[in-house]
């Protein structure tokens, strides 16, 4: 009988001049290398935070950058984003996500990544190797772990944004707390629904 053995790890590098289509062109080779990997399920995420990382280097650095795809265990996937410049954004080092507002065009692409992403974080090279790496994780979305609200410190902060917001008085600001407080409590602590027809 045959067996299928697991998919090993893989591994894309693509290296970006400093040229406004490069976010674009990260993004096509991005759903690209996930469709030809049956990962799906995951290419809308995927392909938003790899735009938003490269466009932050485009926006914010003055040489290329170079995106890195990596498949790993358990249909996860790394994409990182290496660019010219040490500094390392705010969200990157302990900011949270209502540091900005999601409509917010300054620092938008922080803020999905914060609401989007499983995990996190960034990389700062030495003298042999100047610039840093952003990187994010995203996992199957079935298989992605959920957990308890209690002692949750993003839950915290996002209610008293909301009801600061709410104590100011301004209804727009009010309803779009209370969105990224909703939105945060579905994504990160409720089990997704089984799809339809999917085995119980």
């Amino acid at each position: 009988m045959a067996t299928v053995s697991p998919t090993p790890p893989w591994s894309y590098i693509l290296e970006l001049p400093r040229d406004p289509r490069a976010p674009g062109i990260a993004r096509v080779t991005t759903r690209a290398v996930l469709d030809s990997h049956g990962m799906t399920e995951i290419a809308a995420d995927a392909t938003l935070l790899t735009c938003e990382l490269v466009t932050n280097a485009y926006l914010h650095t003055d040489g290329p950058c170079s995106l890195s795809l990596r498949g790993r265990p358990g249909r996860q996937l790394r994409v990182g984003v290496w660019d010219t410049s040490p500094l390392v954004p705010p969200a990157f080092e302990g900011g949270t996500a209502t540091d900005r507002s999601p409509v917010s065009e300054a620092g938008r692409g922080l803020v999905l990544l914060r609401m989007c992403a499983d995990s996190w974080g960034s990389r700062t090279y030495d003298k042999r190797r100047f610039g840093k790496m952003l990187w994010f994780e995203l996992g199957h979305p079935q298989r992605r772990m959920y957990k308890s609200p209690v002692d949750c410190g993003e839950c915290v902060a996002l209610e008293a944004a909301r009801r600061a917001a709410v104590a100011d008085g301004g209804k727009v600001a009010a309803e779009d707390a209370t969105i990224a407080a909703r939105s945060h409590f579905r994504d990160a602590h409720l089990l997704p629904l089984p799809r339809r027809g999917a085995a119980r």
